[in-house]
């Protein structure tokens, strides 16, 4: 195993201190680490909060601050956070709106954060989202996984909320959104997990895994490799398919590395996919390619299409200020 780490032990805090340093500007770190939160809170604003296994960078602590998140709670290498991180959280960023969650539809997340709103005295609501169409269950999830989409669902949420939307209108936006998103991803090579030091799972250099999960987890099908076209092809289908008569109007198109990929890659498979949309009757109006929604050194990319309404995209728009996240301002 090949990382820059000094110990398995040491690595998520010494990460997350250095995040803090380097984005000293926008968050801090709680003493202990147990989460990060923006730096200026914003009085009577509903607090959101979100969080998840780390080795997903910049998700989600790349996304605390103006705009997104107001604190979010890292756990270990793909492992959820604890009850007592999200609640150290929520009493550190509620300033008497209430407390919205935003939640992964996997086991270990959806589990605790419904712990941690029974040990809470404020008032909290939670989104969950789940708009991975690659399969309905998997090791970490009941019913569909909560990838990519789930940062378009915290940048729009977001957005309403610095406007001062109260807790029960978020959670609808929430659920909204997430109704109007869908995503689907390809792995080409697998990831190691410091603690395990060797990949999750072994693919032969001619094979990749279509509708792979963010944790490694398999997909639809092990396949041969095929042409980006022929990739982008795939996904477009599944999720054009799964929207049903819904696929029409103006659309948002995420391409998300997985954090191995080249970059050059991803726009290339924007360029595929884009065509494929626009073919069968999408126009894409807002675009986003980048790193994400990583899987630690993942090799592969996935597609993500939002379904834009008028309030949607001009909640897309509206001004944002975090480490991974920024414009407007």
């Amino acid at each position: 195993m090949k990382k820059l780490i000094n110990s398995v032990e040491t690595v998520l805090t010494e990460s997350l201190s250095g995040f803090c340093q380097a984005h000293e500007r926008i968050v801090v770190g709680d003493e202990q680490l147990r989460f990060v939160r923006r730096k200026e809170l914003k009085r009577g604003k509903v607090a959101l909060i979100s969080g998840g296994g780390s080795g997903h960078e910049p998700l989600h602590i790349g996304f605390v601050g103006h705009g997104m998140l107001d604190a979010a709670c890292p756990g270990q290498v793909f492992t959820s956070p604890t009850p007592d991180q999200m609640v150290a959280a929520a009493e550190a960023v509620h300033t008497g709106a209430g407390v919205l969650f935003i939640v992964k539809n996997y086991e270990g997340d959806v589990m605790n954060f419904d712990m941690a709103k029974e040990m809470l005295s404020v008032e909290v609501a939670t989104v969950l989202t789940n708009d991975d169409v690659a399969v309905e269950t998997s090791t970490y999830s009941t019913g569909r996984r909560g990838v990519a989409g789930t940062m378009v669902v915290e940048k729009i949420v977001g957005a309403a909320a610095e406007e001062g939307q109260d807790l029960r209108a978020l959670q609808h936006l929430g659920e909204h959104v997430n109704s109007r998103t869908r995503s689907m991803g390809i792995a080409l090579t697998s990831c190691t997990v410091p603690a395990a030091g060797k990949p999750t799972f072994q693919i032969g250099d001619d094979e990749m895994e279509l509708g792979v999960g963010i944790h490694g987890e398999p997909g639809r099908r092990r396949v041969k490799l095929m042409s980006a076209d022929e990739i982008a092809a795939e996904m477009v289908g599944a999720i054009l398919n799964d929207f049903g008569h819904a696929a029409k109007g103006e659309a948002l198109l995420l391409i998300n590395g997985f954090g191995g990929t080249p970059l050059m890659e991803p726009y290339l498979m924007y360029h595929s996919t884009r065509r494929l949309l626009e073919a069968r009757g999408l126009k894409v109006v807002r675009s986003l390619v980048g790193n994400f929604v990583t899987s630690l050194e993942m090799a592969g990319c996935s597609v993500t299409v939002s379904l834009l309404d008028p309030e949607m995209k001009r909640l897309w728009d509206a001004p944002v200020d975090t480490a991974a996240l920024r414009w407007g301002m």
